[in-house]
């Protein structure tokens, strides 16, 4: 919950107490209540307007799959790389060892695309190579 331990909680309960004052911490209690349930409910009408709006497929849906934490762009390319091309596509099909070399430089995290070419050093009084479209 954004690094927030029950310790740093305490600190941040203590330190409102002490700025706040007895007088006026149940009115800011009060409105930090009232806003946790303000956003409850926006939250609740959010998923219940998309479950109106896709109808049953809310259900079929994996939302799991979709939470950005899952993220893992080996994981993605790995996966890419070993399905089955779809239908209709004029790519010739991976074989078995392409499909496994693939897999192995994506598990040791080396690129799998062509090397990268030459660098060759500028000649004496030779301006670099500026694009006027790219900036």
């Amino acid at each position: 919950m954004f690094g927030l331990t029950f310790d740093k909680l305490l600190v941040i309960g203590v330190l409102a107490v002490f700025l706040l004052g007895p007088e006026r911490l149940p009115g800011y209690a009060s409105k930090l209540a009232q806003l946790v349930r303000t956003l409850r409910d926006m939250a609740n009408g959010a998923k219940d307007r998309m479950r109106d709006e896709m109808g049953p497929e809310f259900d079929d849906v994996e939302w799991q799959k979709l939470d950005p934490r899952q993220y893992d762009p080996r994981r993605i390319i790995r996966d890419a790389l070993l399905d089955p091309p779809s239908g209709g596509s004029s790519t010739k099909p991976v074989s078995a060892a392409m499909a496994s070399s693939a897999a192995a430089a994506v598990a040791a995290g080396l690129p799998g695309g062509p090397a990268s070419p030459a660098v060759v050093p500028l000649a004496v009084g030779e301006n670099a190579p500026y694009d006027s479209e790219a900036t």
